[in-house]
């Protein structure tokens, strides 16, 4: 692979009923596969045709308990990457993000990182919530799904991995991770979709989501913030 030495690059993609949108959102990546990425797609137990829209368009389609951290663990599992890129169905990379990533390591010396982000939507204030995204990642070093987290295999293991929790998974790991060093700051954006806060309105999810982090941090337990947030708890084994 062009850029960033020897290091091969993993894309791990969560997913559960994403049939209508998984054939083009996995179609963007296959430069990135013809440049040698592994992609692969972890389904949390979907309804629709997910598996069968993204099984032509992956270099592996596997199943695992719903809930992306179970989901991004059983992908990291089989991943056979020196660098694990994990990517939300519903946002885009920018051009060339594999060579974004494994160059920008390289140049660094950094071992974990995130792309600024960018979200897509009608409402005015999604550009503002995007800014304050990105400038409250680089003060503080957390980094969110949305923003396209990475961090190198050695990384990864050293911070234990994505916890098997109901919500705040990202916001877990980037704390372990930055124990190993601050992010890599990649201003290139990834640009996520807008639905969740323009669904919920654009104000109240800024305000639920500011009041779960809060919670989080003050110790309230992921299963609870997750029934408050509107997710329904995983079925039993």
């Amino acid at each position: 692979m062009s850029g960033g030495g020897a290091m091969t690059l993993s894309i791990i993609v969560p997913v559960l009923n994403e049939a209508a949108g998984i054939a083009a959102a996995l179609a963007r990546l296959s430069p990135l596969v013809d440049r040698g990425a592994e992609l692969i797609v972890v389904d949390g137990g979907s309804t629709d045709d997910t598996v069968a829209r993204a099984r032509p368009l992956a270099s592996h389609v596997i199943g695992a308990p719903r809930g992306r951290g179970a989901q991004m663990q059983r992908g990291v599992a089989i991943a056979r990457g020196d660098v694990l890129l994990f990517l939300h169905a519903d946002t885009v990379l920018p051009e060339a993000a594999d060579r974004l990533v494994l160059d920008g390591l390289c140049r660094s010396g950094r071992v974990w990182g995130r792309f600024d982000v960018a979200i897509a939507g009608r409402h005015p204030l999604l550009a503002v919530v995007a800014r304050m995204m990105n400038l409250r990642s680089r003060l503080t070093g957390i980094a969110t799904g949305d923003q396209a987290m990475f961090a190198t295999r050695a990384a990864y293991d050293a911070a234990g991995g994505f916890a098997d929790i109901a919500l705040m998974e990202d916001i877990a790991l980037s704390k372990r991770l930055r124990r190993l060093g601050p992010p890599l700051c990649l201003r290139a954006r990834a640009v996520t979709s807008g639905r969740r806060w323009e669904a919920g309105g654009v104000v109240r999810t800024i305000v639920l989501m500011w009041t779960l982090r809060f919670l989080f941090w003050c110790g309230v337990s992921p299963d609870r913030l997750a029934r408050w947030y509107g997710y329904a708890p995983r079925p039993e084994s």
